[in-house]
Order: C-alpha cells, then structure tokens, then sequence
C-alpha cells in the first residue's frame, strides 16, 4: 500500500469535499473476521475530549450498524471520483444480500492501527476506534428533520469514532 501516514487535518478538504459529492465508504468487520461497507453522506471531523474524533450515522436497520456494534471499530474511506459507480452501489445495495467487494473486484487490506478493513483504491483512509455512541432522540429534533429524514422512523446511531491513524497517498 503506497498510502503514509499524515495528520487527519492534512486531508480535510479532500474529505469534506467528498463527503458532500457522493459519499465516503464506511467500512467495519466483525471480530469473526467478516467486513461490510457502506456510503455515508454524513458525519463531521472535529476535536472532542481533547482528541480527533470521527462522527459517523448509521441506522440500526443497516448492515454495518451490526459490525461496528461487535467491533467497536470502523474506517472511513475517500474514494476518488472515478469509484463514484462504486459508491453509489454501496449505497444502494445491502450486504446482507450481495458481497459488494466481489462484485466490483474491489481490494482490501486491513487497517494498521485497527482490525477493520480498507479500501486500497481509496487515497485517504480514517481509522477509528469508538469512543462513545449515542441514539438520536427523535422529540430533541426540529420537527423538519423529522419529517425529512425520518418518516419511517429508524432513528440513526451516533457513532464518536477516535482517529487513530490518517493514511493518505
């Protein structure tokens, strides 16, 4: 992997930018060894208790909620916009019913400083480790988010996610 270590604030334009275009690929695996991945299209970089945390939604009906629950652990990785077809399958497609990595041949390596896997074709890499998670409260949100983004309920999962490595080519 030609990906080095850099500072998590080296890349967060890069990040961001992404974020907001088509999504990053959240990716977790079970202490079994088994991985999942999804696109998210929202979550935030910060500081929080003093150190760089990585905050992540997922809903409980998703996939990968079960395997960052049993891991504790996830990346976020920033595709490129030539994986947009990627991205977009991952976002639209379950793992519980086709192995998105076969699918598209899309290789994987374990993370350094984590078990969970990353996507070698992505060039920035969040490794994080949870630190806290939190459900939303749905009678705290404005009553537009609710009706917008939680008609059917399912209530995303908030996730604080320590970075502990940025890999960046």
């Amino acid at each position: 992997m030609d990906r080095r270590e850099v500072r998590y604030t080296d890349v967060f334009d890069e990040t961001i930018a992404m974020l907001g275009n088509g999504g990053l690929l959240l990716a977790s695996t079970k202490r079994s060894g088994e991985s999942n991945l999804m696109t998210i299209g929202w979550g935030t970089i910060g500081i929080i208790w003093s150190k760089p945390e990585m905050v992540v939604l997922v809903r409980p009906s998703r996939y990968t909620y079960e395997f960052i629950e049993d891991s504790g652990e996830f990346t976020v990785n920033v595709p490129t916009p030539d994986m947009a077809k990627f991205v977009l399958f991952c976002g639209t497609n379950s793992g519980r019913d086709v192995d998105k990595l076969a699918t598209f041949d899309i290789a994987t390596t374990p993370g350094q400083k984590v078990s969970s896997i990353t996507i070698d074709a992505c060039p920035i890499v969040y490794e994080c480790r949870v630190s806290h998670k939190n459900d939303v409260i749905p009678e705290e949100l404005l009553g537009d988010i609710v009706s917008s983004y939680y008609s059917e309920g399912d209530f995303h999962r908030v996730y604080f996610g320590e970075i502990v490595g940025t890999y960046a080519r």
